[in-house]
């Protein structure tokens, strides 16, 4: 049960019928909570609501301060926010024309650490103010410095679990959960992430760079400097190997300031999958990066630079190599920039943190540093390569195509996130379906850029991949096939995280997830649950939850977990962030088992606290398999990605049920 934030009010007289209201946030390391002033769309905003009143009335703003406020792109939200940590004060000037009432509101708020958001939360709060100045004076004797005096209604008072059970905040009267689980199965899924496949994909990254205009003729050329240019062969291969590290040094290098830099999301790469803004951006940049591969212009970083690195390769012996590999990045940089921006912008996730973009630029440089080492050890394999010549334009415009269908995806995320309707599946997968078979036409020769000669004869290599581009675009077309279990298009496996999910259409927009039968309220979905006499999975989740989509857009498609959602469960999806109002009646006020008082006004409201009071966790998504009377069949899940080991999950509890 999670519990990192504590609220505390104090007051401090400014003069006689002045005070400021002082409401402090202490929270546990890593977690933060937001500021007053965010857009919509993101988390909540702290926010303070006063019960309207003739005996008060505010002064200004309500003002925040902290020691410890950040303001950048929040990984979770994807927008532009002012968070704060461990402390923070927010102070409200009050005039009082009437002493003989209290001030009384609620506060509420959303806390949130590096990867999981509790439900929205409300804390009331009351003021019964005394003024202890005349009219003329602003400072009493017994508190001459202004010390805030520490209010003594703050709702921090704890209540036993009966009075929980009766405040009106469950669902049904009777209607109770039993949380001791039937069977032992179904235990969380605890998986430590490995930066190996990072890794990998930076060295392949790295192996594809190398076969550009920009790095290829450059091996021939180093290698022979380094053997030809030593005394002995030992000490040409040795400067060779130092080439070689040091090349690889230049790209671990870049990722270290995401290391250091402690207010920046050390992932920040992966926020181009999220954010918006930045998302268009990337979309206007890898149309750049298109473009520049197609041969219409060429990107450079500034000659001054190049220039520097150049002539600092005269100081020789071992700094003199290191600027040599310095010379070599800044050069090769219109090649392998965009594949290093497109790799780590597609693959960095938002658990990997600083050491997964280190990961990347390590195999990245790895791969580009191995040839130069191994071709001077031995230069008899330089025979075997290939000639420069027109194959590495090839190469290089079929980035180009790369670049283009990759555009589409940050274009795609921005159109998801803001729901605009422009780029779902359908136009999403059209658009590719062109590009890919351009792509095809290019390698058949049938279409030129500026730089391509006339292909007379279509080499064996070329026509195999020719081949391949359009097996991949008739791939792209059964992605149109319709699915019959999800009344949907079918999900392409190899466009996961790239495409749209399928729900996200024109033709077949989906409801509930995979267009299953689901409802959004406890009574009506345990009553459905008793009429069939099936299982029901309780589905805790919210709008806002990054997880959530993760689980229904990924591990909710697979065969054997569809196929048990949909014909053994029903499934009750509880959003603990919905806004909707309750009606009057079931506006209950209650105190949660940390020892807040707090009012359950809206639909979320309820949802979160049944959550929060029946297992004693408050964050999502969190799944629960219980029986029609309330009986928790096994143990609950939180986010498993794992499709078999979640599929297992659900196995286990349709087996207790049936034995129950």
């Amino acid at each position: 049960m999670l519990n990192p934030v504590k609220w505390s009010t104090s007051h401090e007289q400014i003069s006689a019928t002045e005070f400021d209201l002082v409401f402090t946030a202490k929270m546990d390391n890593g977690w933060y909570v937001y500021s007053q002033y965010i857009d919509e769309g993101g988390p909540i905003p702290t926010a303070f609501i006063y019960e309207e009143g003739a005996h008060f009335e505010l002064v200004g703003k309500n003002v925040e301060k902290s020691d410890h406020r950040s303001e950048g792109m929040d990984p979770i939200f994807e927008m532009q926010v002012i968070k704060f940590g461990k402390a923070v004060t927010f102070t409200q000037r009050v005039r009082v024309k009437d002493f003989s009432k209290p001030i009384k509101g609620y506060l509420e708020y959303m806390t949130c650490d590096d990867s999981k958001c509790l439900a929205p939360t409300e804390v009331d709060f009351s003021f019964q103010l005394k003024s202890n100045l005349s009219p003329d004076k602003t400072s009493t004797p017994e508190n001459p410095d202004h010390e805030p005096k520490v209010d003594d209604t703050v709702t921090d008072v704890p209540v036993d679990q009966d009075t929980l059970n009766n405040t009106g905040e469950t669902p049904s009267a009777d209607f109770r959960i039993n949380t001791d689980p039937l069977d032992t199965c179904g235990e969380p899924l605890k998986t430590e992430k490995s930066n190996w496949g990072i890794f990998i994909l930076g060295f392949l990254g790295g192996l594809i760079a190398l076969l550009t205009p920009c790095v290829f003729p450059m091996i021939p050329l180093t290698v022979s400097f380094f053997t030809k240019g030593s005394e002995d062969t030992r000490k040409g291969i040795f400067r060779a190997g130092i080439y070689g590290f040091f090349i690889l040094l230049v790209y671990v290098l870049l990722s270290i300031p995401f290391h250091l830099m402690d207010s920046i999301n050390p992932d920040i790469l992966n926020e181009i999958s999220t954010n918006v803004w930045l998302n268009i951006l990337f979309f206007v940049v890898f149309l750049v990066f298109a473009f520049s591969f197609f041969g219409y212009y060429e990107l450079t970083l500034p000659s001054s630079w190049t220039n520097r690195a150049s002539q600092a390769e005269n100081a020789g012996g071992i700094i003199g190599i290191f600027f040599m590999a310095l010379t070599l990045s800044l050069v090769s940089f219109s090649c392998t920039g965009p594949i290093l921006g497109s790799l780590l912008a597609g693959a960095l996730s938002s658990d990997g943190g600083a050491m997964q973009l280190t990961a990347g630029m390590t195999g990245f440089g790895l791969a580009l540093a191995l040839p130069f080492t191994l071709f001077a050890a031995f230069p008899g394999w330089m025979k075997n390569l290939p000639k420069s010549g027109g194959w590495l334009n090839t190469v290089k415009v079929v980035l180009g195509f790369l670049e283009l269908a990759l555009a589409l995806k940050f274009l795609s995320n921005a159109d998801l996130v803001k729901h605009w309707g422009l780029l779902k599946i359908e136009p999403f997968l059209g658009l590719w379906i062109v590009i890919f078979a351009l792509m095809a036409l290019y390698i058949f020769g049938k279409i030129r850029f500026p730089h391509d000669s006339i292909v007379d004869k279509l080499k064996p290599g070329r026509i195999f991949l020719g081949v391949v581009i359009i097996a991949f675009v008739v791939y792209l077309a059964s992605g149109f096939r319709y699915n019959e279990s999800t009344k949907s298009f079918t999900p392409l496996t190899l466009l996961s995280g790239l495409a749209p999910p399928v729900g996200y259409s024109w033709i077949y927009p989906n409801d509930c997830p995979q267009n299953l039968n689901c409802f959004k309220d406890l009574d009506e979905g345990v009553a459905y649950a008793h009429a069939q006499n099936k299982p029901i999975m309780l589905d805790f989740t919210g709008h806002a939850c990054v997880n959530c989509r993760k689980m229904e857009e990924h591990v909710w498609p697979d065969a054997r977990v569809f196929k048990l959602l949909n014909e053994e469960f029903v499934l009750i999806s509880l959003y603990v962030d919905e806004k909707i109002a309750l009606p009057e009646a079931e506006q209950a006020e209650v105190m949660t088992t940390n020892g807040n008082l707090r009012k359950l006004r809206t639909t979320g409201h309820k949802w979160a606290h049944f959550q929060a009071e029946t297992f004693q966790i408050n964050s999502q998504p969190f799944y629960v398999l219980m029986s029609p009377d309330g009986q928790v069949l096994n143990y609950p899940v939180a986010y498993t990605p794992d499709a078999e080991e979640y599929a297992n999950f659900l196995q286990c509890g349709l087996e207790a049920f049936r034995a129950k």
